[in-house]
């Protein structure tokens, strides 16, 4: 971090219980976009790094996490850190520079914040020019659990994401319904729309070139509401592969691999509940 920021932070005796500076904002904002789907967003803050979640209708759930190992700095004085902020906001904090002058500059920030009911500190610098943005917190409420742990998931596949953005661009993303079939036998794995002309399918073979990894033990055909798939598309187009699994319950989670300058990897994950209409 930049030494006028941190010189100017030095004279403030006021107790963090998080400190985390990162060397360029452009990191931390692609990541929050990528769940930048509710402007409500609950941070908790641990020694492993930072885990953004964003939920809506208590039927999906959006997680960024942002390992210590990215930030250039970063403490945690309890065992873990929770509050809620608005993502608009923290999302229009990071990119307050812009880089309208200077497209290939570099912004910096040190996130603070010092406990329940004090708000999170940005000291944000570009080219010698210091900004700092004081976002108000909210008290956090429980996170849904979905339960999605790695012993109840049936299957998993793992594909290159510009395959995925294919497949999304080729059905009819206007039906209400999007469904999903992952089997160990033929169709294998296949993406289904109704619309009010047609019904598309698109099938894959299990030794597709495209595909990276399949690992199907049962066959299940679950049903998801595309209002609840289409914001993960915000994490896919900044993806380089997707992990898609289900478990014995039907429940859907996407898990988008994305990579930051440094060459570093970051996840972003959705959580989608099956359709409850859905008889079959």
């Amino acid at each position: 971090m930049n030494s006028r920021l941190r010189h100017q932070d030095s004279g403030n005796d006021q107790q963090y219980v998080l400190e985390a500076s990162i060397d360029n904002t452009r990191n931390l904002a692609l990541l929050l976009k990528a769940i930048h789907f509710r402007d409500i967003a609950t941070i908790c803050a641990t020694s492993d790094g930072l885990k953004v979640t964003v939920e809506d209708t208590k039927s999906v759930q959006a997680n960024a996490y942002i390992q210590s190992s990215l930030f250039h700095e970063y403490n945690v004085s309890d065992q873990t850190v929770i509050f809620k902020v608005n993502l608009n906001v923290l999302l229009e904090c990071l990119n307050i520079f812009g880089g309208k002058n200077n497209p290939g500059s570099i912004t910096t920030v040190k996130m603070c914040y010092s406990g329940y009911g004090s708000p999170l500190v940005l000291l944000l610098e570009e080219n010698g020019v210091i900004t700092d943005c004081k976002l108000q917190t909210m008290e956090p409420e429980d996170i849904l659990d979905f339960e999605f742990t790695p012993s109840k998931v049936i299957n998993k596949i793992i594909m290159q994401s510009e395959i995925l953005k294919e497949v999304w661009s080729d059905l009819d993303m206007n039906s209400d319904v999007l469904e999903i079939l992952m089997s160990p036998e033929e169709p294998y794995f296949q993406f289904t729309t109704k619309g009010n002309l047609a019904t598309t399918h698109i099938n894959f073979t299990k030794d597709s070139d495209m595909i990276e990894s399949f690992e199907c033990t049962s066959t299940m055909k679950n049903r998801y509401q595309i209002s609840l798939i289409k914001p993960s598309v915000r994490a896919l187009v900044q993806s380089s592969k997707v992990s898609i699994r289900t478990d014995d319950r039907g429940f859907l989670c996407m898990q988008y691999m994305i990579k930051v300058e440094g060459s570093q990897c970051c996840f972003v994950e959705y959580l989608c509940s099956p359709n409850i209409d859905d008889d079959d």
